[in-house]
């Protein structure tokens, strides 16, 4: 399928397509799908600019862990404890998350002020390229209704099958 015709009204398509998607990630071979995810992943970013798009920075929160709380709050020359107490807060799961949305460090311009240093989890996201696809799919079904990469590769995975 063209790509520009798949990117199409993509979040309709995603919700239309949840249950397909989990059936498909419930019973898809790891091995070969793993193989495929490096090339669709980058696939899916030579057609696809986060920077027109933001959704995960303006709609959900990455986790913060102590080793970006200590580098950011570094480069930002703040203690610790008052980087936490101005941008974080524990959310159900007791994982450091903003206290915000959109990410106070996403600018008008949709570019991250904190880019360089910013949280592995921004870093890895959308997890197109890992087996996180996989193993935590619920995380996967979550994602695809908010990021088109995410609906670009599983759609392009149930392609090849």
């Amino acid at each position: 399928m063209d790509n520009n015709k798949l990117l199409t009204n993509w979040q309709k398509k995603t919700l239309e397509r949840t249950k397909l998607y989990k059936k498909f990630l419930h019973r898809a071979d790891k091995k070969t799908t793993l193989r495929a995810l490096p090339a669709l992943h980058e696939e899916a970013f030579e057609n696809i600019n986060c920077l027109t798009c933001s959704n995960c920075c303006r709609n959900y929160s990455p986790r913060f862990k102590a080793t970006d709380i200590k580098r950011i709050a570094k480069v930002m020359q703040m203690k610790e404890g008052v980087f936490i107490e101005t941008y974080l807060q524990l959310d159900e799961d007791n994982d450091f998350v903003t206290r915000s949305k959109p990410c106070p460090f996403l600018g008008e311009d949709n570019f991250c002020s904190i880019y360089e240093d910013r949280p592995s989890d921004c870093e890895r996201f959308p997890y197109t390229d890992e087996d996180v696809i996989i193993k935590r799919q619920d995380i996967t079904l979550k994602n695809s209704t908010f990021c088109p990469a995410v609906y670009f590769v599983l759609e392009k995975l149930m392609e090849k099958k």
